[in-house]
């Protein structure tokens, strides 16, 4: 899990227009952590992933996996929690602008993520 960990630090991403708000924010670390999928068998997984930021948008410190919820055999909940760390790690160094960057540098940020299951249908 601790390589997972590291890999969640380790790919930058580019996104078109800085965030301002805190909105703006939710709304990029949410558009990351929705590409998640998982396999089918950890459907009902769930995972909340705590970090920080830097003023700049890229991560401070380590994330660390606060409460998870793993269902399925061991190599579904592998393939989602690398999924998640994956899907996220993409996100840094966030896009925000200098205002937003003073306002939540070195604060605690909690984002949840949950594989539901697919419901097909018209």
């Amino acid at each position: 899990m601790l390589a997972l960990l590291l890999a969640f630090a380790a790919a930058p991403s580019a996104h078109a227009e800085p965030a301002s708000t805190l909105n703006g924010l939710w709304h990029l670390l949410g558009s990351c952590s929705q590409s998640v999928g998982g396999p089918a068998g950890s459907a009902g997984s769930e995972v909340t992933v705590l970090f920080s930021i830097k003023r700049d948008g890229s991560l401070q410190g380590q994330p660390r996996i606060t409460h998870s919820k793993l269902v399925g055999d061991d190599a579904s909940q592998k393939g989602f929690l690398a999924g998640v760390l994956g899907s996220i790690a993409r996100c840094f160094p966030l896009s925000i602008t200098d205002g937003l960057g003073g306002a939540v540098a070195g604060r605690p940020l909690r984002l949840r993520v949950v594989n539901r299951a697919r419901e097909w249908g018209a």
